[in-house]
């Protein structure tokens, strides 16, 4: 009779253990698509310019040496190719503005990158500047950062014009097994505003949603799932569990050996 009812707590333990460990196909898996699902047409964004922003402006036009003056110096840098871009760059003020050599004081926040370029063309031919001008305007301190159950954790610089978020989690390792891809939460910060939503991974109803590319300064937050968050305390962690049955069989024992 005492070995049975030693063996249905062992059993007991056990399965509560387990149980609580399981996770379904559902909650692991990304993009569970239905077959036949339709396709999705992607609207592409544009990365507006804000205060802060580091903006890198190269000039050129038929004859290259009038263009030279248009340009910040370039410098050669030890400290790698990313910070060499910065140190080319314009750091947009808290008024929106850049400080150009010859050109002067150029307003740009809330400019799209392309906008940015056609409206310097313009101030260089307008004013008679320049003949056939060419400008390429890029956004060199495009960062964003990763929390939570990610292989990676930390902050990433991008170039791209266009970053999806799962490119974004792509960049950080990819999820682990532990985080809840059900709530990806993502805040952004844009003219000032702060928002945030979030985003379940295992379906395909945020393709449309325009956090699903991703925005400078964003943070993406991913959270641990259930078993995560037990086996930090003091049931969830299997060798304390261990003891506590351990303990609760040797008093049990001890109690009906009286």
């Amino acid at each position: 009779m005492r070995v049975s009812f030693v063996k249905f707590v062992i059993f007991s333990a056990l399965f509560v253990f387990f149980f609580q460990s399981c996770s379904s196909n559902k909650d692991v898996l990304y993009l569970n698509i239905p077959p036949g699902a339709s396709e999705n047409t992607i609207s592409w964004t544009d990365l507006y310019i804000q205060p802060n922003d580091i903006v890198s402006v190269k000039i050129t036009a038929d004859n290259a040496e009038l263009a030279a003056p248009y340009n910040l110096s370039i410098q050669q840098s030890n400290s790698g190719q990313a910070n060499a871009l910065l140190m080319q760059g314009y750091l947009v003020s808290n008024e929106g503005t850049i400080n150009m050599p010859v050109v002067g004081v150029v307003k740009v926040s809330g400019l799209t990158i392309n906008q940015v370029e056609l409206f310097i063309q313009k101030i260089l031919i307008d004013k008679g500047l320049l003949r056939n001008p060419v400008v390429i305007c890029r956004l060199v301190n495009a960062k964003f950062t990763v929390l939570g159950e990610v292989k990676a954790p930390g902050t990433y610089t991008f170039y791209e014009n266009n970053l999806t978020l799962l490119q974004a989690l792509g960049l950080a390792g990819d999820l682990t097994i532990n985080g809840v891809r059900k709530k990806i939460t993502i805040i952004r910060t844009e003219n000032g505003k702060q928002s945030y939503t979030t985003i379940d991974l295992t379906k395909n109803d945020w393709f449309k949603s325009p956090y699903y590319f991703v925005k400078p300064n964003d943070v993406i937050v991913v959270d641990p799932n259930t078993a995560k968050v037990k086996s930090s305390g003091i049931i969830g962690n299997p060798g304390n569990l261990i003891s506590i049955v351990s303990v609760l069989l040797s008093s049990i024992i001890l109690i009906k050996n009286l």
